[in-house]
């Protein structure tokens, strides 16, 4: 187990199975020294524990633990590219996805969820830049989606 899987577990959390692709493209792809992730939803053993708008038919509160389950849905997908999470360097950037109700603009909390757990788990490897967007929709309406670049070593 790596050390970072070891931290997860510490924590009462376990790094799932790679999300399965809902269209044409890949979880994650490498490209030199970083990896990139495809936007990664809240999946939870293949379904959706919750849809509809943060602000709305979902609490800010239930949609940041949404997000920090996305944050673990892109670990698991930088492991399949690189089979070792302890290869990580650090995490360079976050881009967070909130279907936000109208009127809410509290997407940086949201987006807190994936950031905070990053943190927990990588330490200061985990410190990145990020962005968090409202939008109208999400695939699946979904209400939050994470996606990351992470800077690996060899």
């Amino acid at each position: 187990m790596s050390a970072v899987e070891a931290k997860l577990a510490e924590l009462g959390l376990k790094l799932p199975q790679v999300v399965p692709p809902l269209a044409a493209y890949q979880p994650a792809v490498r490209s030199g020294a970083y990896v990139h992730t495809s936007g990664q939803l809240p999946m939870v053993d293949g379904a959706l524990p919750a849809t509809g708008k943060v602000g709305a038919e979902v609490s800010p509160e239930q949609a940041k633990e949404l997000a920090a389950t996305c944050a673990l849905n892109a670990l698991a997908a930088v492991k399949s590219v690189i089979g070792d999470l302890d290869k990580i360097v650090r995490v360079v950037k976050v881009v967070g996805f909130v279907a936000s109700a109208p009127g809410f603009t509290g997407q940086p909390g949201v987006v807190n969820g994936a950031s905070e757990l990053l943190g927990e788990v990588l330490g200061d490897k985990g410190v990145h830049a990020r962005s968090a967007v409202g939008v109208a929709v999400l695939p699946i309406d979904a209400p939050v989606e994470v996606e990351m670049q992470v800077e690996v070593a060899d």
